[in-house]
């Protein structure tokens, strides 16, 4: 299949606002796992203090591909902290109160599933626009945070 590169196609109009989602949501994604590297306290703290950065590390070089992704299709990445929060599947999660690590790590589980389901649509989208390119990347990022979940979900017990 051939990638629709029709300006204003629909697959292709489908695919670059979709892909700007995932954008958006790693952008926020990757502030929340700074907050809880920064936050996490008690005698998970080292366990979770590391995984966290290894999380918000992963993030941002998804974060970096998807949007370099979108600008090779064609596509204009969200650039500003706004634009993340208008536009990303997540929320954020000021820390207005004491969270505990059990939170945080249902946190990261919760926004984990999400992005899961936003990598599930990219996936169909980008088969539909024919470009393969963008459909093994959200799939390669869907394995990795997959297994992220069951490693996050077997340490919570």
């Amino acid at each position: 299949m051939q990638l629709q590169t029709i300006q204003g196609g629909y697959w292709m109009t489908q695919l670059h606002d979709h892909v700007n989602t995932i954008v958006a949501t790693q952008g926020v994604l990757f502030t929340k796992l700074h907050q809880h590297h920064w936050y996490v306290k008690g005698d998970k703290f080292f366990t979770l203090h590391e995984k966290f950065e290894e999380l918000y590390d992963e993030v941002n070089g998804q974060f970096d591909a998807f949007a370099e992704r979108l600008l090779t299709i064609g596509g204009r990445p969200y650039s500003t902290l706004q634009e993340f929060i208008d536009h990303s599947s997540i929320s954020e999660a000021p820390y207005t109160k004491e969270v505990s690590s059990e939170e945080m790590v249902k946190t990261v589980l919760a926004d984990f599933g999400t992005v899961v389901k936003d990598l599930a649509k990219g996936i169909e989208l980008a088969g539909e626009a024919g470009d393969d390119v963008t459909e093994d990347l959200c799939i390669g990022y869907k394995a990795s945070l997959e297994k992220h979940m069951w490693m996050l979900r077997f340490y919570l017990g």
